[in-house]
């Protein structure tokens, strides 16, 4: 079997409704549209939603113009998250990296970067480097004699 060989089955594959080629095709006068009504006419304009407000205007509205003004999520920055108490794992004086994380399997992706959170305990002086911190898991670090430095 090669790649040139293999066609969709035949349950799969219809042939093209030619519309509009006269009474004999079977696609004459209406072409299938039936008689009347909105669908029958030319079209619908985009995001044509029948009798319920559009998704546009059913957005919050937000103040400017830039992308991050309107609030549909494609801006929205996805964290990996780990708590301070994920952190104890690690030995005295080790620098904590998102590609450590990573690879000690603390966090199984990345994303758009490594966002540290205070819940649980600290006892081990770290260098923590990661993208963003909560104020309570950087006191903790500070608090167990390490630092937490912000990477871009």
């Amino acid at each position: 079997m090669r790649i040139d060989n293999i066609t969709p089955s035949k349950s799969r594959s219809r042939p093209r409704k030619r519309v509009g080629r006269g009474h004999g095709s079977g696609q004459g006068k209406t072409s299938g549209r039936g008689m009347k009504g909105q669908k029958a006419r030319e079209s619908l304009r985009p995001g044509f939603a029948g009798r319920v407000t559009p998704l546009y205007r059913r957005l919050p509205k937000k103040r400017g113009e830039s992308n991050r003004a309107h609030n549909i999520g494609l801006f929205r920055r996805e964290f990996a998250i780990v708590n301070v108490g994920d952190l104890a794992r690690f030995t005295d004086d080790t620098v904590v990296t998102p590609e450590l994380l990573r690879q000690e399997r603390v966090i199984s992706k990345i994303g758009d970067g490594v966002k540290i959170l205070g819940e649980g305990e600290l006892d081990r002086r770290l260098q923590v480097r990661a993208h963003a911190f909560s104020a309570g898991a950087k006191a903790k670090i500070e608090k167990a004699g390490g630092t937490a430095e912000v990477i871009g």
